[in-house]
């Protein structure tokens, strides 16, 4: 992709599955990666990776919840040069129906999957405004557009991640800052393979591959392409944008 080698990215969940190998695909590029995630362990291994990739990389142990946390970790990654790119990629889930839900488990879902994401966009973007050039590639879900049986406040939660995206595309356009959305659909990562335990998951598992045209599962390799491709030169007149990447699952004009 042309314009990611040199850029400063700084990416969220980047210890694990489709944030490594989104890591994985900046290191290529020749780009310098801030792994942001609760796991440290797992953050220094991607680094690593992003090290033999090409890329350089340093690992940041970081709570999205905690807005103080959030503030320090980018704080520190600024020192070193400007922030380019910024990759919300963090999520989690635990599928249960809506009614067998409570509070507890809302304000967790809600507190990783929406107020994490907001305190990314709102500590990195006053660096992007005052240097008036920008990128964020936003991970959000198929769940946001057409719903998922056992993941309403995740959905809703996805659902105002692309509100989201779009509004702010529209605010900082003028600042020549891009936000775009990307919507993977149901992918063989570690969450997934904690949805699908027990009969009932291994089911719906099952039906899922086959309701898929391509005919399987997602793998974390299938969302670096994209995302690299937003974050790039070559998609210097894109924003605003919801991109599903589902093998087909669903198809939107």
């Amino acid at each position: 992709m042309r314009g990611l080698a040199g850029k400063r990215v700084i990416v969220t969940g980047g210890a694990s599955g489709i944030g490594r190998e989104i890591c994985k695909r900046f290191g290529e590029e020749g780009s310098t990666v801030g792994i942001f995630d609760l796991n440290e362990v797992g953050a220094g291994e991607t680094a690593g990776i992003v090290a033999l990739a090409g890329g350089m990389a340093t690992a940041h142990k970081v709570d999205i919840t905690d807005r103080a946390s959030v503030d320090a970790a980018v704080a520190a990654f600024a020192e070193d040069g400007p922030i380019d790119i910024l990759i919300n990629n963090a999520g989690w889930d635990k599928p249960i129906a809506f009614l067998d839900t409570d509070t507890d488990f809302w304000k967790k879902i809600v507190d990783l999957n929406l107020y994490g994401p907001l305190h990314m966009h709102h500590a990195v973007l006053p660096y992007m405004v005052e240097r008036k050039s920008g990128r964020v590639v936003n991970i959000a879900s198929d769940a946001a557009r057409v719903g998922s049986s056992g993941e309403a406040v995740y959905a809703a939660c996805k659902g105002g991640i692309v509100s989201f995206t779009k509004t702010v595309a529209r605010e900082l356009a003028r600042a020549n800052i891009q936000l775009n959305a990307v919507c993977p659909g149901p992918t063989d990562t570690p969450l997934f393979e904690e949805f699908s335990q027990g009969e009932a998951g291994a089911k719906v598992a099952e039906g899922l591959k086959r309701a898929i045209p391509m005919r399987r599962l997602g793998e974390p390799e299938d969302y670096p392409g994209i995302v690299a491709f937003l974050a790039s030169d070559d998609a210097g007149f894109i924003t605003g944008q919801v991109i599903s990447v589902s093998g087909g699952l669903t198809m939107h004009g």
